[in-house]
């Protein structure tokens, strides 16, 4: 199942480590299979507030996102951006192909929690 790297940055910057640090994280990225689904684009509200900027990038499943985030090559560029950026970022999994969002509204009826995500 993919897997998802969020961020909400509250405060998007130019600054140089901030540069430096988007030049770099593709190559962090890679030996793991991620991706950048949403970066830099602009966001339309349509309910609610969205302060900042949104990054998405994914991931071949939820192993390989946390092998990433964790690993030493993205741990060493990691204070480029948060030196300078605060925000929010969560590592969460995806749906399968065959998710039907009416199997969960059943089984949250029935009080039987969420069904697998699959």
């Amino acid at each position: 199942m993919p897997a998802y790297a969020v961020a909400h940055l509250h405060t998007p910057s130019d600054h140089e480590d901030v540069l430096r640090y988007i030049e770099l994280i593709q190559d962090t990225m890679e030996p793991y299979g991620g991706r950048f689904l949403v970066h830099g684009s602009p966001v339309e509200v349509v309910e609610g507030e969205w302060p900042g900027a949104l990054v998405m990038l994914s991931f071949p499943d939820t192993e390989a996102a946390h092998d990433w985030y964790a690993s030493p090559a993205y741990r060493e560029i990691l204070p480029l951006r948060t030196g300078h950026i605060t925000g929010d970022v969560v590592l969460v999994e995806g749906v399968g192909p065959g998710y039907d969002a009416r199997r969960t509204a059943a089984a949250m009826r029935t009080g039987h929690g969420r069904p697998a995500i699959s």
